[in-house]
């Protein structure tokens, strides 16, 4: 067979199986076994090229497994974020798209500031911090994550990456005490999800870690909360504090910002229109 009557049957056997993007992971599983850049394939599909018997099972075997809603991005171990490449797989989570509107609120509340200091709590693979570093080459960029698993995948970027990140393996809430007061920016996405609010996506609820997920509490704000009060800590007097949650948790987490005494507090939507992220700022010092 052709590398396009390939694509055609993966395309098809994904749409069968409920997925969206199918053609684009159809494509993408192909250039993974050929090692070839997605270009490079479309390419060959017009020029009729053929595939190996031996390439064509390694491709089967990717089909079936990414039909059987294994996440895409675990099958090729990469995904791309706000600039950067990520190594990702089982243990991390993976990043997603709706969470590069708080890298840009990011960059535009940073503005001109030459050298800003920024921390990244609940960092999972570091892309968050990794995306900064990456558009502010001056800054200092600190970044903490809990899980062993998931602190191994972001040692592993910050290295490949090339990029200077400070980053530690510990509780974002007890993170950079020797920053305390000096930090101009923190950024998180904190796991939110309610513990009765399973995700709806099989990709999520079988293969993204669950300590990544779940905020715990009732309202699963409670991780968000603490990561709130140890920004405040942190962060020098009219510091910033943009923070990640579900599109329907906007209200509740910012009359809690509010209720904690941030200033300035308001949500922003996502690249899809829904409320994503919240900013905060925290009180300038008296006189």
């Amino acid at each position: 067979m052709s590398l396009d009557a390939e694509v055609r049957a993966g395309t098809a056997l994904l749409q069968g199986a409920g997925i969206r993007s199918a053609q684009v992971d159809a494509e993408l599983l192909l250039a993974q076994v050929l090692r070839m850049e997605p270009g490079e394939l479309r390419r060959a599909r017009v020029l009729g090229a053929p595939v190996s018997d031996g390439d064509r099972r390694a491709y089967q075997d990717l089909l079936g497994r990414r039909a059987a809603r294994v996440p895409l991005q675990h099958l090729t171990g990469s995904a791309h974020f706000a600039g950067v490449d990520l190594l990702v797989g089982p243990g991390v989570f993976v990043p997603r798209p709706e969470t590069e509107a708080l890298v840009a609120l990011a960059l535009q509340a940073l503005g001109e500031t030459s050298a800003p200091t920024v921390v990244d709590l609940c960092t999972g693979s570091g892309a968050i911090a990794l995306a900064l570093a990456h558009a502010l080459p001056g800054a200092r960029v600190g970044a903490v994550e809990l899980s062993v698993e998931a602190h191994r995948y972001a040692a592993a970027n910050v290295a490949a990456s090339g990029l200077t990140v400070d980053l530690r393996l510990g509780r974002a809430q007890e993170a950079f005490g020797d920053w305390a007061g000096q930090v101009d920016m923190v950024v998180s996405n904190p796991p939110y999800i309610p513990p009765d609010a399973v995700p709806v996506d099989v990709e999520v609820r079988d293969h993204d870690p669950e300590l990544a997920l779940y905020g715990g509490g009732a309202d699963g704000l409670l991780v968000p909360r603490e990561v709130a009060a140890r920004a405040a800590h942190l962060l020098r007097p009219g510091g910033v504090l943009l923070m990640e949650h579900a599109d329907v948790q906007g209200e509740e987490l910012t009359g809690l910002l509010r209720g904690q005494g941030w200033e300035q507090v308001r949500d922003h939507p996502d690249l899809n229109g829904r409320p994503r992220v919240a900013r905060a700022q925290r009180a300038a010092a008296a006189g």
